[in-house]
């Protein structure tokens, strides 16, 4: 058995393609029925705005299945650490026996949570998509921005987040390090242009952007409600929607964002980004469409990008 630490596993793993395609190649697993993955369990911590989940799937044709304990502390930033953490194990899907500890301390999550923000954009948003908003000013933010240039022309971006000095922050390293055309905006539905993207990237407990947001074109990543108490995306903008699109239904019912219009009277039918990646459902029909993706977060693409770890670390060594 091997142990990595988080400096080995950023050798290893980033937002290249052949994550990307990884990530990408879950969703079909899930869609179909062929990934065996259990329901989420979170612990929640509600007196330091914290959670842990414990996620983990089985994939047909992937050498490893891994289990992650992945901890939320979103108060974190104020004294100077990072809001996400935690560590995954893998074992080999042929022998149960375990192979690997990665002690990524939530890099991979992150890693895996971008690149799916990238496969959404790919399947569903208008491939001449430039400007990208963002909603939030963390880790999120910026690995979204990044891993939408693996799959569309952007070169604008906009960047709203609750505290203005985090925002700017964020605009000006983005800024600094991409040379893209970046600036802050004073509301939420300020990010949105026509025909770009936006994707959130919050814990929030309350919609932040609401059916004024729609512009003709839009695409919406939304990733961060996975708890029944989050919510980003208000009822009116997920029910005027043209098209839904979640990673997992089941997920988004439970967690994500078709939970408020559900529990509202206004359940919206949906469909599976993994069944649009194969062809078989619908995404993105005319240009002027407004497309969302709800991304709830699956064990299936911890154990993709686990396994892909222990593979080049295996073939390194």
């Amino acid at each position: 058995m091997i142990t990595l630490d988080e400096a080995t596993i950023r050798g290893l793993v980033g937002l290249g393609a052949d994550e990307l395609n990884a990530i990408e190649a879950v969703y079909p697993l899930i869609a179909s029925g062929a990934a065996s993955m259990p329901p989420i369990q979170r612990i929640d911590v509600p007196e330091h705005h914290g959670e842990i989940d414990i996620k983990s799937a089985y994939l047909p044709g992937v050498d490893g299945i891994a289990v992650k304990v992945s901890a939320g502390f979103f108060d974190n930033p104020q004294i100077g650490l990072p809001s996400l953490g935690g560590l995954m194990l893998v074992f080999s899907s042929t022998t149960g026996v375990p192979e690997a500890v990665l002690l990524d301390n939530g890099y991979l999550t992150n890693i895996r949570t971008a690149l799916a923000g990238a496969v959404a954009a790919k399947h569903l948003s208008r491939p001449d998509a430039a400007t990208v908003g963002v909603i939030g000013a963390g880790v999120q933010a910026r690995l979204q921005i990044e891993a939408l240039r693996l799959v569309r022309p952007i070169t604008h971006v906009r960047v709203w987040a609750r505290r203005a000095d985090a925002a700017g922050e964020l605009a000006e390293g983005v800024r600094d390090d991409t040379g893209l055309d970046v600036s802050v905006v004073k509301r939420p539905a300020d990010v949105a242009v026509d025909g770009g993207i936006v994707v959130t990237t919050t814990p929030a407990m309350e919609p932040l952007l609401d059916g004024t947001v729609r512009r003709n074109g839009l695409h919406v990543t939304a990733v961060g409600s996975d708890a029944e108490h989050k919510q980003e995306l208000s009822v009116d903008l997920v029910a005027a929607a043209d098209r839904f699109v979640c990673d997992s239904r089941a997920q988004s019912e439970r967690l994500g964002e078709l939970r408020a219009p559900r529990e509202a009277g206004r359940p919206v039918d949906g469909v599976e980004l993994g069944d649009v990646i194969s062809g078989s459902a619908a995404g993105r029909s005319h240009p002027d469409d407004v497309t969302i993706c709800d991304l709830t977060g699956t064990g299936a693409q911890d154990t993709a990008i686990a396994s892909l770890v222990v593979a080049r670390s295996r073939s390194t060594s």
